[in-house]
């Protein structure tokens, strides 16, 4: 993909097209004018001999640290190796580069005081796909993501290491061999890459793609565990949602009704005794609704935030001023992530419960576990404890992460959002409901075959045929581990969402 980045508004599916593979990159002239204008700014604060924090002053709590004008790049070269203190497992590249593209989103509005040379170097970086090596963890998402995104910054000037097609060399060598020069940082240069919210906001926006993915296999997994079961079609109709009026609701029910039209097992009992059916099968949209309209707002969030600027100072060349604020603070993302951990749970607890009406025959009225010869065969039984398992692990990592603050930098920053693992912990949940709804997808598969000769819908039959590409029907006990992971990366890696592209909101920016 290649992206001019001129001042407009980055869409959710422009990033979502960065997140899924490589982008190049390139500034507009509007943008290369207003980074000039605002580093032009910045110059003429630095030979006044104003006082500026970040600029000429040390950090935190160091601010009073008058820095003498020769000693301005050594100071921003120290802030970065300082704060490069990151530790645990590397951020994957689709990460990284959601981060490194959002960064140029930032400075290349001109409130940032930096230099052209140093946000092309950074594009530079992006359009060679040179990815920073980022520990995952070491930031509280306060004053920006500073300890991630010093690593990113730390390539900039040589230092650390990177990946390149999946290979670990040092920046040096990786800059060299791409013909890049080290970057040498300016005044505020350094305080610009590392203040901003990229980090914690890159991988909630991950989060909320893979939701979308996960979700659509979702529906098409409750729409199929509802004709196994021979549910009625009549809760999804379109009038009982209208009274309501949640679009999310709406929404879910449109794409419930779609999968299951034109389906024979649901023609079969239209006249069945049963009044109703469990409300796994029956309230469907209502909860997936919910989780919907979650989506939506988290996504209306973080649009918002890769598009901000969130370093500090700011620099508004309209009134030539430089202003001390606290855009690096990431609450909005923290409660956006949170939220969503709420929809991810809900999600898979939705799922797990079908599974189990599925398994139990005086519920479901297919055979105890979905396999023949019960008792000799164990069928799914276990498969639904390691859903149960997944799902009782999520509930607590669904506990809200931005309650949790904890003063640093001398008491400087004595409130902090936690945005940072806010987001990252959100791939935890999700890893853990994929294998859930996975585990749905085969269950309930199983369920529509023992319904034969009667057919589920055309979409559903469509979609069995895949899944029996990756998993044989469960004829005699066997191990499904390596059947669930094969389904569940499909559906991770966004194999039903066609199924449901016309409500998520990514796909419709």
């Amino acid at each position: 993909m290649k992206l001019v980045i001129d001042n407009q508004m980055v869409g959710l599916d422009v990033l979502r097209r960065a997140w899924q593979g490589s982008v190049t990159v390139s500034l507009g002239d509007n943008a290369k004018l207003r980074i000039a204008e605002s580093n032009e700014l910045i110059n003429e604060v630095v030979a006044s001999g104003e006082q500026v924090y970040g600029v000429n002053t040390g950090f935190g709590q160091l601010a009073h640290v008058r820095i003498d004008t020769d000693q301005l790049a050594k100071l921003q070269e120290n802030l970065v190796c300082s704060h490069a203190v990151g530790v645990g497992e590397d951020l994957d590249d689709d990460i990284v580069r959601l981060i490194m593209l959002m960064k140029i989103v930032a400075l290349a509005e001109g409130f940032s005081g930096v230099q052209l040379t140093l946000v092309e170097a950074l594009c530079e970086l992006l359009n060679h796909n040179i990815y920073p090596r980022i520990p995952s963890r070491g930031s509280v998402g306060a004053s920006g993501d500073l300890a991630p995104l010093a690593h990113m910054a730390g390539a900039l000037l040589g230092i650390g290491e990177v990946r390149v097609a999946g290979e670990i060399l040092s920046a040096a060598t990786a800059l060299q061999q791409a013909g890049l020069k080290p970057v040498v940082l300016g005044p505020k240069e350094g305080l610009a890459l590392l203040n901003g919210t990229q980090v914690s906001t890159a991988l909630t926006l991950a989060a909320a793609y893979r939701t979308e993915n996960l979700m659509a296999a979702a529906l098409v997994a409750g729409a199929m565990s509802s004709d196994a079961i021979q549910g009625s079609d009549t809760p999804f109709d379109k009038r009982i949602q209208s009274v309501r009026g949640h679009g999310g609701q709406i929404a879910v029910a449109g794409v419930l009704r779609d999968l299951t039209k034109g389906s024979e097992i649901r023609a079969s009992h239209v006249d069945c005794d049963r009044v109703q059916d469990p409300y796994s099968i029956r309230c469907q949209p209502q909860v997936m609704g919910a989780c919907l309209d979650v989506l939506r707002h988290v996504c209306s969030v973080l649009q918002t935030e890769a598009n901000a600027v969130t370093d500090n100072p700011l620099v508004f060349t309209d009134s030539k001023s430089v202003l001390s604020g606290g855009n690096f603070h990431a609450e909005p993302v923290a409660l956006a992530a949170d939220y969503l951990a709420l929809a991810v749970a809900e999600i898979g607890s939705l799922s797990e419960r079908r599974i189990a009406l599925l398994i139990d025959s005086h519920l479901s009225g297919l055979p105890a576990f979905l396999v023949k010869d019960g008792g000799l065969n164990s069928g799914f039984m276990m498969a639904q404890v390691t859903a149960a398992a997944l799902v009782s692990e999520n509930k607590s990592h669904a506990h809200p992460a931005s309650v949790d603050s904890i003063p640093t930098s001398a008491n400087q920053e004595d409130h902090v959002s936690m945005a940072t693992y806010a987001g990252r912990r959100l791939h935890t949940m999700l890893d853990n409901i994929a294998n859930v709804i996975a585990i749905e997808l085969l269950a309930a598969a199983q369920g529509i075959e023992f319904r034969e000769p009667r057919k589920s819908s055309p979409v559903i039959k469509d979609v069995i045929a895949g899944l029996r590409k990756l998993s044989p029907a469960y004829e005699e006990d066997r191990s499904l581990s390596g059947d669930i992971q094969r389904v569940a990366a499909r559906a991770d890696e966004g194999g039903y969402v066609d199924f449901a592209a016309t409500v998520l909101p990514s796909l419709n920016a």
